[in-house]
This record gives structure tokens, C-alpha cells and sequence, in this order.
């Protein structure tokens, strides 16, 4: 359900959650972090479990005069009924989950939520409140790492999409991928052989040699080791010809490409470079993807801007009480 907005000045908190870890932060109006806090995400114990460790995270960070709660979550999101629409198996049970009414219910704090990559997205774009104009600006965001999330904006309004699917980058055809299972279920998408993961099965497929985790497969290609090159290159390949693609049907004038796997070096970032160039078409070709300039605060940051723009879902009530914990500090 939809509300008033919070105050301009008064303090967020904003919760990325990954499969791995969940970041919390208490962000002032000005966009200053004024508190932190991280733990691992339960996710092999369901989606009760990560609703608790959220509410957990939220108090931990909580400050008298907390308005809102913005969460950047794992998974497809629909922020306008705050849940989530579809989900791997990296968090056990997140599909189907009630995210914002769940985390309403336990911290007594309205929740606006969405997608954890179009969070961190939208602090590319400029902020129409410090007088930035985003009309006219085309994005494609990609983040590349145990996954392929992504965000896209048109005329600088990030798109939802049914059931808040847009931007999943991961789930393109791609050919590199023929026959190869994604995590989603089908075959022959792009996260199955340009994630990490995807990278580093393709490298055991290719040698016959197991590794265990993606860093190890870049320090074999950086050493020369044939398999392992032909295993980054290919992935990078794959993202740049999906992403040159993109940019023509939108007609992009900006690119951004994050996560963890494009940091392993310029074997990848000069491949995929190469294969973005060499699909656009001639009004595009000096368009050249970049790195995000929001930092590694960039998803809590995006997640503390959504109450302020999406749909807030409140905790129930009782005689106009939220019938949940409070989050004053406990004793």
C-alpha cells in the first residue's frame, strides 16, 4: 500500500541482501551513512530465517526518527505488492515470499522494496531532487557476478516491468551458452556461462582440471594457462555481444557494467570491451561500457532512495498500533 513519503531530512535505513551476506545502513537525508551494519545471510534456512536476520539488521542500525525501510533483495521483486515474484535456489524458499508486509510486520516500520541491481542502478542516474535531469538518459546496468542481474532506464525512469522482471540481463539467449542449464531451469542463457560460476564450470568442462571458485580459474589465465583464457574470454564475449545488442535495440547512452567478475582484470574487461564495440551499429560506436561511480555503498544507498519513490507497504495495526517488536534499543 502506497503512503506518505518520508520527510527529506529524516533518516532511512537501507538493507541489501545477497545470497551471501546482508549489508544495513542508517542513511541520513543527505545521503551521509551514518551507521553500519553486516552479517551472512541464512539462506539455506528459508525465507523466515532472512526476514528475521533483516529485522535483526534493522535494529541493530536503527536511530530515533527512522522513517522507512528500503530493501534491495535478491530475486525478481515486484516493489507494488513487495513481493518476490521469482527467485533461485540461492536463497532456500525466496520465491513467493512476502518481503515488504514480512519485514513491516517485525521491525513497525513502512518498507518499500525492489530488485537488488535496479536499486544500485538507480544511483546512476541523477537525482531530480539536487536538480538533476535524468530525461533523455538510456541505461543499461549489468551486474556480473555469482548471477547476471541488471537494470534498465528509459528517458531516465528505471522499468519494472510485469511483476518487476525487467532488467534480468542473466536470462538472455545466448549462443555461447547452447544447451547449458541456468539456474533459473532453462538452457542456454547467458548468466550459465558468464557468471562466475558459469565461467568456472566451463573452464573444468573445457581442462578437466576442477576449480573451485572463479579467482582461482583468472590467477591460471593470468599464469597463461590456455583453458583458463579461453574460459574468461568467452564469458566476457558473451556479456559484450548481449550488452552491444541491448544497446541498439534501446538505443543507449550509457552502459554500466559491476559486480565482482569484471575486477578480475583487463583478460576480461579488454574482451568484453571488444565484443560490445563490434556489435553496435554506427550512431552508438563510441559508446563504451563503464564502471559504476556509486561505490560499494552504491545498493544500500539505492535501497535507503527507495521509500521516497516506490509503493510503502506499512506493518498491521491494532487501534493504530504496529502490533510488531519495537526497535528501541533493547536492554
Amino acid at each position: 500500500m502506497t503512503a506518505s513519503r518520508p520527510d527529506a531530512g529524516a533518516p532511512v535505513i537501507g538493507l541489501d541482501l545477497g545470497g551471501t551476506k546482508i549489508a544495513a545502513a542508517l542513511v541520513a537525508g543527505d545521503g551521509a551513512v551514518l551507521a553500519r551494519h553486516s552479517l551472512p545471510t541464512p539462506a539455506t534456512s528459508g525465507a523466515e530465517a532472512v526476514l528475521d536476520a533483516l529485522a535483526g539488521a534493522v535494529r541493530t542500525v536503527w536511530a530515533p526518527g527512522t522513517t522507512a525501510i528500503g530493501v534491495a533483495a535478491a530475486g525478481v521483486i515486484d516493489p507494488r505488492t513487495g513481493t518476490v515474484t521469482s527467485a533461485t535456489d540461492t536463497i532456500r524458499g525466496w520465491a513467493g515470499t512476502a518481503l515488504a508486509a514480512g519485514l513491516a510486520a517485525r521491525t513497525g516500520l513502512p518498507v518499500a522494496c525492489d530488485n537488488d541491481v535496479r536499486a544500485a542502478a538507480a544511483t546512476e542516474l541523477p537525482d531530480p531532487h539536487d536538480g538533476g535531469n535524468g530525461r533523455g538518459v538510456t541505461m543499461i546496468y549489468a551486474a556480473v557476478g555469482t548471477g547476471v542481474g541488471g537494470a534498465v532506464a528509459v528517458d531516465g525512469r528505471m522499468l519494472q516491468g510485469a511483476a518487476g522482471i525487467a532488467g534480468h540481463l542473466g536470462h538472455l539467449p545466448s549462443p555461447e551458452a547452447d544447451g547449458l542449464l541456468c539456474t533459473c531451469g532453462a538452457t542456454g542463457h547467458l548468466e550459465a556461462i558468464a557468471a562466475g560460476p558459469g565461467i568456472t564450470a566451463h573452464y573444468t568442462r573445457m581442462s578437466g582440471v576442477p576449480a573451485d571458485r572463479l579467482e582461482r580459474v583468472a590467477a591460471r589465465a593470468a599464469g597463461g594457462e590456455p583453458h583458463a583464457t579461453a574460459a574468461v574470454v568467452l564469458g566476457a564475449e558473451a556479456v559484450g555481444r548481449a550488452l552491444g545488442g541491448l544497446a541498439n535495440t534501446l538505443g543507449a547512452d550509457r552502459v554500466v557494467i559491476g559486480g565482482g567478475v569484471p575486477r578480475i582484470g583487463a583478460l576480461y574487461t579488454d574482451a568484453l570491451d571488444a565484443a560490445f564495440a563490434a556489435e553496435l551499429m554506427a550512431p552508438l560506436r563510441k559508446l563504451r561500457p563503464v564502471p559504476p561511480r556509486g561505490g560499494p555503498d552504491a545498493a544500500v544507498l539505492g535501497a535507503a532512495a527507495l521509500p521516497r519513490t516506490l509503493p510503502l507497504h506499512h506493518p498491521p495495526t491494532t487501534t493504530g498500533a504496529p502490533r510488531c517488536p519495537r526497535l528501541s534499543p533493547q536492554p
